[in-house]
């Protein structure tokens, strides 16, 4: 087992990568950006090295910076945590050669599932469903004629999708052949500039699907299971607000179907450690492979809540070498679980709200988990991720799941800076969420509704 495991990353996901490592009598290393020297992550660690500036392009993105603090303090493993650089075949890369053991798959499988285009081919080799779409990324020096008579034969609607990246960037839906060569260039542009890479690809879009992933952990010694889906529709421009498990619209007998599928597709690639293949479900329970990705999910809460598995400290037992602790025929789903992720930021505009909070108190009780790096008299930096909390829920069915979580919510106090709280409590409280009739389009048909007195209704 490891003695020593840095933490490339900040907040809520550094805290939960100390809280397992302290279970596992491991020692742990922060790094932090200037703006994070009062952080929690720093605080609970058993060592702290500043890397940089606050941008995070000076500090957590620095991989020279990170490979440092970890060499001079003698850390024997880095786990990424998720966003910055947990899907970075280069970090991989340089931590093999710095002997240095990455908690994450293999630097290939990285390079591999991080490629939209090639992902695709390689899963549809592997049996795994796909959507119709170009075979690799369209050619920048072919005219728009090519483009066009793909998207014909695929029919529209098509999405125009980056091959790198991901959170709805360098993605446009084109509805008609006189939209496809702007949104070609547009998301070549954008992507570009997020990404570094341009490469875009074209496939059928589906109208109104719902969003299922399912967890996946893998050994060294070839052992792959899987612990179940999660429900991930509700989504605004592709971040996700709201998840839960299992999905309210999988039988059992279709949830052992696509475990398997899963299963052979991540043995197809030798994956190791844990991993997310995420799906679309059209209207008439069709499942198609949209991408992997390859790190711990910001939701991993909700299946932990509903198997008993401890994501993180299995990831860290596998990167050590340890087979997996369980086998598939041990795994058992128990009850419901939801997560809603509480972001700074105006319920009604969307407008980032970093700034000082002068309260912060979630209440607690049977079946509740909060994880979060927010506290009273905390300062939300504007130069990260909005999110500063989730709260998880776990209740018998999910009927008590919902109940549990509207209650935790609106015993929440958050003052000094605005939530996404009001407009979580909306959404509980809407018919539609209720039946469980959800899909990405979820929230639009939501927003487009009239607000006058639901606020107030809701909370």
């Amino acid at each position: 087992m490891f003695k020593k495991i840095l933490i490339a990353n900040r907040g809520e996901v550094a805290l939960r990568v100390i809280f397992a490592c302290r279970e596992l009598g491991i020692k742990t290393v922060a790094v932090y950006s200037e703006a994070d020297e009062h952080s929690l992550h720093v605080r609970f660690a058993d060592e702290d090295v500043c890397i940089g500036p606050a941008r995070s392009a000076d500090s957590y993105l620095n991989v020279p910076a990170v490979i440092s603090a970890a060499e001079i303090t003698g850390a024997d493993a880095i786990h990424p945590g998720y966003g910055f650089l947990a899907e970075s075949a280069y970090l991989a890369e340089v931590c093999e050669a710095c002997h240095i053991k990455f908690i994450g798959p293999e630097p290939q499988v990285i390079r591999l599932m991080g490629d939209k285009a090639r992902a695709r081919r390689v899963m549809k080799k592997a049996g795994v469903p796909i959507l119709p779409g170009s075979d690799g990324p369209l050619d920048p020096l072919d005219n728009d004629e090519k483009a066009l008579r793909l998207a014909k034969e695929i029919g529209y609607p098509v999405i125009v999708k980056a091959t790198a990246g991901g959170g709805g960037r360098g993605m446009r839906i084109v509805r008609a052949p006189g939209e496809l060569s702007h949104a070609v260039k547009t998301a070549r542009r954008e992507a570009e500039a997020a990404f570094g890479v341009g490469d875009v690809y074209i496939e059928k879009y589906i109208e109104s699907p719902r969003h299922i992933e399912f967890q996946i952990l893998g050994d060294q010694h070839g052992a792959v299971v899987h612990l179940g889906e999660r429900e991930c529709s509700i989504q605004r421009r592709h971040q996700k607000l709201i998840e839960e498990s299992p999905s309210p619209a999988l039988s059992e007998k279709m949830r052992r179907k696509m475990g398997s599928i899963v299963i052979d597709a991540a043995k197809a690639v030798q994956y190791t450690n844990a991993g997310t293949f995420e799906f679309l479900m059209d209207p008439d329970g069709r499942f198609y492979f949209m991408e992997a990705n390859t790190r711990l999910q910001v939701e991993h809460p909700v299946t932990e809540m509903v198997t008993g598995v401890d994501i993180v400290k299995e990831q860290i037992r596998i990167a050590a070498g340890e087979r997996l602790s369980f086998k598939q025929s041990e795994v058992t789903f128990t009850g419901h679980s939801i997560e809603c992720r509480i972001n700074a930021e105006d319920p009604e505009t969307f407008v980032p709200s970093p700034g000082l909070i002068h309260v912060f108190s979630v209440p607690g009780g049977p079946g509740v988990r909060v994880e979060t790096f927010a506290h009273s008299d905390c300062v939300i930096s504007p130069y990260y991720d909005s999110m500063i909390a989730k709260i998880i829920v776990h209740g018998r069915d999910r009927q008590e799941a919902i109940a549990r979580m509207r209650r935790t919510l609106e015993m929440t106090v958050i003052e000094g800076i605005k939530t996404s709280i009001p407009m979580h409590l909306r959404i509980l409280a809407d018919p539609e969420f209720i039946a469980g009739k959800l899909s990405t389009s979820f929230m639009d048909r939501f927003l487009a509704r009239p607000r006058a007195g639901r606020l107030a209704e809701a909370v």
